[in-house]
């Protein structure tokens, strides 16, 4: 749950292409995306042991702050 938490430095993060907690595979799918216009996912874990991601529309008209659980 975000309760109390701010994810404003997670998307500072993921804007300038630190994907976070991804293995290698989905670091170079990142990368390709933005060649590409394709979908952008981010995983970052806060201070307190939640995990979350922040996904890039691939036409870039959204960016999304998710829970596991909501995707």
């Amino acid at each position: 749950m975000f309760t109390g938490q701010n994810t404003d430095s997670y998307l500072v993060r993921h804007l300038a292409g630190d994907w976070g907690d991804v293995d290698e595979h989905d670091r170079r799918e990142n990368e390709l995306s933005l060649q590409h216009c394709w979908r952008i996912l981010s995983a970052y874990r806060m201070s307190n042991g939640t995990r979350f991601w922040i996904i890039t529309e691939a036409d870039r008209s959204v960016t999304a702050v998710l829970l596991p659980e909501e995707y």
